[in-house]
Protein backbone atom coordinates (compact mmCIF):
# COMPACT_ATOMS: atom_id res chain seq x y z
CA UNK A 1 0.00 0.00 0.00
CA UNK A 2 1.29 3.47 -0.82
CA UNK A 3 2.25 5.73 2.05
CA UNK A 4 0.32 8.97 1.68
CA UNK A 5 2.60 10.85 4.09
CA UNK A 6 5.05 11.70 1.34
CA UNK A 7 3.63 13.93 -1.39
CA UNK A 8 5.77 14.85 -4.35
CA UNK A 9 5.77 18.51 -5.37
CA UNK A 10 4.77 19.78 -8.80
CA UNK A 11 7.57 20.83 -11.13
CA UNK A 12 5.94 24.14 -12.00
CA UNK A 13 5.76 25.15 -8.33
CA UNK A 14 9.44 24.70 -7.47
CA UNK A 15 10.90 27.91 -8.88
CA UNK A 16 8.77 30.02 -6.54
CA UNK A 17 9.86 28.18 -3.40
CA UNK A 18 12.61 29.59 -1.20
CA UNK A 19 15.62 27.32 -0.75
CA UNK A 20 14.66 26.50 2.82
CA UNK A 21 11.15 25.52 1.69
CA UNK A 22 12.28 23.24 -1.12
CA UNK A 23 11.71 19.63 -0.02
CA UNK A 24 14.91 17.72 -0.71
CA UNK A 25 13.82 14.08 -0.55
CA UNK A 26 10.46 14.54 -2.34
CA UNK A 27 12.09 16.56 -5.13
CA UNK A 28 14.85 13.98 -5.55
CA UNK A 29 12.13 11.34 -5.95
CA UNK A 30 10.33 13.66 -8.37
CA UNK A 31 13.51 13.64 -10.50
CA UNK A 32 13.49 9.85 -10.36
CA UNK A 33 9.84 9.68 -11.36
CA UNK A 34 10.73 11.20 -14.74
CA UNK A 35 12.61 8.00 -15.51
CA UNK A 36 10.41 5.68 -13.44
CA UNK A 37 6.86 6.98 -13.92
CA UNK A 38 5.27 4.28 -11.74
CA UNK A 39 7.56 5.03 -8.81
CA UNK A 40 5.81 4.84 -5.42
CA UNK A 41 7.39 7.58 -3.27
CA UNK A 42 5.93 6.11 -0.10
CA UNK A 43 7.95 2.93 -0.55
CA UNK A 44 11.26 4.81 -0.38
CA UNK A 45 10.04 7.02 2.43
CA UNK A 46 9.25 3.87 4.41
CA UNK A 47 12.62 2.28 3.65
CA UNK A 48 14.52 5.36 4.80
CA UNK A 49 12.29 5.62 7.86
CA UNK A 50 13.09 1.98 8.64
CA UNK A 51 16.81 2.78 8.54
CA UNK A 52 16.24 5.58 11.05
CA UNK A 53 13.91 3.53 13.28
CA UNK A 54 16.47 0.73 13.49
CA UNK A 55 19.02 3.22 14.84
CA UNK A 56 16.83 5.38 17.04
CA UNK A 57 17.41 3.75 20.44
CA UNK A 58 21.15 3.44 19.86
CA UNK A 59 21.57 6.98 18.57
CA UNK A 60 19.46 8.56 21.31
CA UNK A 61 21.63 6.86 23.92
CA UNK A 62 24.77 8.55 22.53
CA UNK A 63 25.50 12.05 23.80
CA UNK A 64 27.96 13.45 21.27
CA UNK A 65 26.96 14.28 17.71
CA UNK A 66 30.13 12.90 16.05
CA UNK A 67 29.56 9.54 17.77
CA UNK A 68 25.90 9.57 16.77
CA UNK A 69 26.77 10.09 13.12
CA UNK A 70 29.49 7.41 13.36
CA UNK A 71 26.81 4.93 14.48
CA UNK A 72 24.55 6.00 11.60
CA UNK A 73 27.38 5.65 9.11
CA UNK A 74 28.28 2.20 10.42
CA UNK A 75 24.72 1.01 9.93
CA UNK A 76 24.30 2.55 6.47
CA UNK A 77 27.67 1.74 4.96
CA UNK A 78 28.79 -1.38 6.83
CA UNK A 79 25.62 -3.20 7.84
CA UNK A 80 23.25 -2.18 5.05
CA UNK A 81 25.97 -2.01 2.42
CA UNK A 82 25.41 1.41 0.86
CA UNK A 83 28.51 2.17 -1.18
CA UNK A 84 29.87 4.26 -3.97
CA UNK A 85 29.58 2.67 -7.38
CA UNK A 86 33.26 2.77 -8.26
CA UNK A 87 32.88 0.19 -11.04
CA UNK A 88 30.15 2.04 -12.96
CA UNK A 89 30.44 5.62 -11.76
CA UNK A 90 28.52 7.07 -14.72
CA UNK A 91 25.59 4.66 -14.59
CA UNK A 92 22.55 6.99 -14.49
CA UNK A 93 20.93 4.78 -11.86
CA UNK A 94 23.47 6.20 -9.42
CA UNK A 95 21.56 9.50 -9.55
CA UNK A 96 18.03 8.16 -9.13
CA UNK A 97 17.17 7.87 -5.47
CA UNK A 98 14.80 4.92 -5.87
CA UNK A 99 17.58 2.92 -7.53
CA UNK A 100 20.12 4.02 -4.93
CA UNK A 101 17.92 2.86 -2.04
CA UNK A 102 17.07 -0.42 -3.80
CA UNK A 103 20.55 -1.30 -5.09
CA UNK A 104 22.44 0.47 -2.28
CA UNK A 105 24.81 1.84 -4.87
CA UNK A 106 25.16 5.47 -5.78
CA UNK A 107 27.33 8.44 -6.58
CA UNK A 108 28.56 10.95 -3.99
CA UNK A 109 25.53 13.23 -4.07
CA UNK A 110 22.86 10.53 -3.98
CA UNK A 111 24.58 8.70 -1.12
CA UNK A 112 24.91 12.03 0.69
CA UNK A 113 21.19 12.55 0.29
CA UNK A 114 20.44 9.16 1.89
CA UNK A 115 22.86 9.92 4.72
CA UNK A 116 21.41 13.40 5.25
CA UNK A 117 17.84 12.14 5.21
CA UNK A 118 18.43 9.40 7.78
CA UNK A 119 20.33 11.86 10.00
CA UNK A 120 17.48 14.37 9.69
CA UNK A 121 14.99 11.75 10.86
CA UNK A 122 17.21 11.20 13.89
CA UNK A 123 17.58 14.89 14.71
CA UNK A 124 21.10 15.44 13.37
CA UNK A 125 21.67 18.51 11.17
CA UNK A 126 23.88 16.88 8.55
CA UNK A 127 24.42 19.26 5.61
CA UNK A 128 25.64 18.84 2.06
CA UNK A 129 28.78 20.47 0.67
CA UNK A 130 28.97 21.17 -3.03
CA UNK A 131 32.69 20.41 -3.06
CA UNK A 132 34.41 20.91 -6.44
CA UNK A 133 35.37 17.23 -6.65
CA UNK A 134 33.03 14.76 -4.96
CA UNK A 135 30.01 15.96 -3.05
CA UNK A 136 30.64 15.81 0.72
CA UNK A 137 28.66 16.25 3.93
CA UNK A 138 29.32 18.22 7.10
CA UNK A 139 28.19 18.09 10.70
CA UNK A 140 28.58 21.09 13.03
CA UNK A 141 30.74 20.23 16.06
CA UNK A 142 32.22 22.27 18.88
CA UNK A 143 35.56 22.65 17.08
CA UNK A 144 33.97 23.69 13.77
CA UNK A 145 32.66 21.11 11.29
CA UNK A 146 33.20 17.41 10.78
CA UNK A 147 33.46 16.72 7.03
CA UNK A 148 32.73 13.25 5.66
CA UNK A 149 32.85 11.47 2.31
CA UNK A 150 29.64 9.46 1.68
CA UNK A 151 31.07 7.94 -1.51
CA UNK A 152 33.71 6.21 0.60
CA UNK A 153 31.71 4.92 3.54
CA UNK A 154 31.23 8.24 5.29
CA UNK A 155 34.96 8.48 6.05
CA UNK A 156 35.94 11.67 7.95
CA UNK A 157 38.30 13.97 6.05
CA UNK A 158 41.04 16.02 7.67
CA UNK A 159 42.00 19.56 6.73
CA UNK A 160 45.10 18.52 4.80
CA UNK A 161 43.17 16.07 2.64
CA UNK A 162 40.46 18.66 2.01
CA UNK A 163 43.08 21.19 0.93
CA UNK A 164 44.64 18.65 -1.42
CA UNK A 165 41.29 17.68 -2.93
CA UNK A 166 40.40 21.34 -3.43
CA UNK A 167 43.84 22.15 -4.88
CA UNK A 168 43.32 19.63 -7.65
CA UNK A 169 40.28 21.63 -8.76
CA UNK A 170 41.73 25.12 -8.26
CA UNK A 171 44.44 25.04 -10.88
CA UNK A 172 46.97 23.63 -8.44
CA UNK A 173 46.58 26.49 -5.95
CA UNK A 174 46.23 25.40 -2.32
CA UNK A 175 43.29 27.18 -0.65
CA UNK A 176 43.96 29.17 2.50
CA UNK A 177 41.70 28.94 5.55
CA UNK A 178 39.23 31.54 4.27
CA UNK A 179 38.87 29.99 0.82
CA UNK A 180 38.55 26.49 2.26
CA UNK A 181 35.87 27.68 4.68
CA UNK A 182 33.92 29.13 1.75
CA UNK A 183 34.24 25.88 -0.19
CA UNK A 184 32.90 24.02 2.85
CA UNK A 185 29.81 26.21 3.19
CA UNK A 186 26.59 24.17 3.32
CA UNK A 187 24.80 23.73 0.00
CA UNK A 188 21.11 24.70 -0.11
CA UNK A 189 18.60 22.15 -1.34
CA UNK A 190 18.24 23.85 -4.73
CA UNK A 191 21.97 23.64 -5.38
CA UNK A 192 22.01 19.96 -4.41
CA UNK A 193 19.13 19.10 -6.73
CA UNK A 194 20.61 21.10 -9.59
CA UNK A 195 23.92 19.29 -9.19
CA UNK A 196 22.08 15.96 -9.37
CA UNK A 197 20.44 17.07 -12.60
CA UNK A 198 23.69 18.39 -14.07
CA UNK A 199 25.23 14.99 -13.38
CA UNK A 200 22.36 13.36 -15.27
CA UNK A 201 22.69 15.81 -18.14
CA UNK A 202 26.40 15.00 -18.42
CA UNK A 203 25.79 11.24 -18.39
CA UNK A 204 23.04 11.40 -20.99
CA UNK A 205 24.91 13.83 -23.25
CA UNK A 206 27.94 11.52 -23.18
CA UNK A 207 25.64 8.63 -24.16
CA UNK A 208 23.96 10.82 -26.81
CA UNK A 209 20.58 10.12 -25.22
CA UNK A 210 19.44 13.59 -26.16
CA UNK A 211 15.81 13.23 -25.07
CA UNK A 212 16.94 12.48 -21.52
CA UNK A 213 19.64 15.15 -21.69
CA UNK A 214 17.04 17.73 -22.73
CA UNK A 215 14.76 16.60 -19.91
CA UNK A 216 17.55 16.98 -17.35
CA UNK A 217 18.33 20.52 -18.50
CA UNK A 218 14.61 21.35 -18.54
CA UNK A 219 14.29 20.22 -14.92
CA UNK A 220 17.15 22.49 -13.90
CA UNK A 221 15.20 25.35 -15.46
CA UNK A 222 12.12 24.32 -13.48
CA UNK A 223 14.17 24.79 -10.32
CA UNK A 224 16.01 27.92 -11.45
CA UNK A 225 14.70 29.57 -14.64
CA UNK A 226 17.58 32.05 -14.63
CA UNK A 227 20.18 29.32 -15.26
CA UNK A 228 21.56 30.33 -18.64
CA UNK A 229 23.85 27.31 -18.92
CA UNK A 230 20.92 24.94 -18.61
CA UNK A 231 19.04 26.97 -21.22
CA UNK A 232 21.95 26.54 -23.62
CA UNK A 233 22.23 22.83 -22.83
CA UNK A 234 18.53 22.26 -23.45
CA UNK A 235 18.75 24.15 -26.74
CA UNK A 236 21.72 22.09 -27.92
CA UNK A 237 19.92 18.88 -26.97
CA UNK A 238 16.83 20.06 -28.83
CA UNK A 239 19.01 20.67 -31.87
CA UNK A 240 20.23 17.08 -31.74
CA UNK A 241 16.60 15.96 -31.58
CA UNK A 242 15.67 18.12 -34.61
CA UNK A 243 13.31 20.12 -32.40
CA UNK A 244 14.39 23.23 -34.25
CA UNK A 245 11.80 25.65 -32.86
CA UNK A 246 12.78 24.78 -29.30
CA UNK A 247 16.49 24.98 -30.15
CA UNK A 248 16.06 28.42 -31.76
CA UNK A 249 14.11 29.75 -28.80
CA UNK A 250 16.59 28.49 -26.20
CA UNK A 251 19.80 29.40 -28.00
CA UNK A 252 18.53 32.86 -28.98
CA UNK A 253 17.54 33.58 -25.39
CA UNK A 254 20.90 32.27 -24.16
CA UNK A 255 22.74 34.70 -26.45
CA UNK A 256 20.53 37.59 -25.36
CA UNK A 257 21.30 36.78 -21.76
CA UNK A 258 24.99 35.97 -22.24
CA UNK A 259 26.23 37.88 -25.31
CA UNK A 260 29.83 37.84 -24.05
CA UNK A 261 29.92 34.20 -22.96
CA UNK A 262 33.08 32.30 -23.84
CA UNK A 263 31.06 29.99 -26.08
CA UNK A 264 28.87 32.70 -27.63
CA UNK A 265 30.46 32.38 -31.08
CA UNK A 266 29.98 28.62 -31.15
CA UNK A 267 26.40 28.94 -29.98
CA UNK A 268 25.71 31.50 -32.72
CA UNK A 269 26.98 29.02 -35.28
CA UNK A 270 24.76 26.31 -33.85
CA UNK A 271 21.83 28.71 -33.96
CA UNK A 272 22.49 29.29 -37.64
CA UNK A 273 22.35 25.50 -38.04
CA UNK A 274 18.70 25.69 -36.99
CA UNK A 275 17.95 27.81 -40.05
CA UNK A 276 17.36 30.92 -37.99
CA UNK A 277 19.91 33.01 -39.86
CA UNK A 278 22.29 35.27 -38.02
CA UNK A 279 20.45 36.38 -34.87
CA UNK A 280 19.73 40.00 -34.10
CA UNK A 281 20.98 40.63 -30.58
CA UNK A 282 19.73 43.49 -28.45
Amino acid sequence: MSDTRLTLPQWDALAELADDALPLLPTALLIARDEYPHLDPGRYDRLLQAHADHLRVEVEAIAEWPLKVAAINHHLFNELGYSGNHDAYYDPRNSYLNEVVTRRLGNPISLALVQMDVCRRLGLPLEGISFPDHFLVRLPVEEGVLVMDPFNGGRPLGVDELRERARNNLGGETPDDQVLAQILDPAPARAILMRMLRNLYGVYAEREEWDRAARSADRILKLAPEQSEALRDRGLAYLRLDHLAGARADLSLYLRREPDAADAAQVRERLIDTGAGRPQLH
